[in-house]
């Protein structure tokens, strides 16, 4: 069912009002709530809410609505979809491999949700990466750590970043020299990649903003 947001509100109103109150609203109470300037815009939401099918209008009766099955479907189905809004605002999705060619954030690469707010981490994070591999292991970036990313494809020289070179997805810090971008890795045992960025495509999916390991979170230190 398609109703516009204040066709929601005036819904909801009514049915707390009916649930509260024992009666539905007058024209007037509806009014008053929502600060319309005459009966005239209240009465014509009232008439979209009626040809919707969620309400009935009963002539002559100033408390002469009726709130249909329909109505309650609807409302229901408002707070689910709140509820997890809600419930997706207070976690971060997890990504793990990611697979070929897919957006970072499609269905296939998302393994869960851990329940982190993102902005627990300045600036806010995106979703969590699981580190794999010990390119980064002297950054303090670990294997099986979880990286929060803030998603962006913008980054600066220095910052720590998670790029895709063709169908890879890597965490490195970021070094630009003109049209030369490198990747380098933490630890004495991987070699920088260099890309040329006048032949080669980078992108950058996302800067790391901080690290959960062992169930805490933190800031990343730079």
């Amino acid at each position: 069912m398609d109703l516009t947001p204040r066709q929601a509100e005036i819904l909801d109103f009514l049915r707390r009002h009916r649930d509260e109150q024992g009666v539905p609203p007058t024209r007037a109470e509806i009014v008053a709530a929502f600060g319309f300037r005459s009966p005239t815009a209240a009465e014509d939401h009232l008439r979209a809410l009626e040809r919707k099918g969620v309400i009935e209008l009963r002539p002559g009766a100033s408390r002469g609505i009726r709130l249909l099955e329909r109505a309650d479907e609807y409302l229901s189905e408002a707070v689910q979809l709140a509820r997890r809004e809600a419930a997706n605002e207070a976690s971060l999705p997890l990504v793990g491999r990611v697979a070929a060619g897919a957006p970072i954030l499609s269905d296939p690469n998302v393994e869960t949700r851990i329940p982190l707010a993102g902005d627990f981490f300045r600036p806010r994070a995106h979703f969590l990466l699981r580190v794999q591999g010990e390119s980064m292991r002297d950054a303090g970036i670990l294997d099986g750590d979880l990286l929060a990313v803030h998603q962006t494809p913008e980054a600066r020289s220095g910052q720590t970043v998670v790029a895709r070179l063709e169908d890879e997805i890597t965490v490195k810090t970021l070094r630009l020299k003109g049209a030369i971008a490198e990747l380098l890795p933490a630890n004495p045992d991987f070699s920088p990649i260099v890309v040329d960025l006048s032949r080669e495509s980078l992108v950058i999916e996302g800067l790391a903003v901080g690290l959960i390991r062992g169930g805490f979170g933190s800031p990343l230190v730079r």
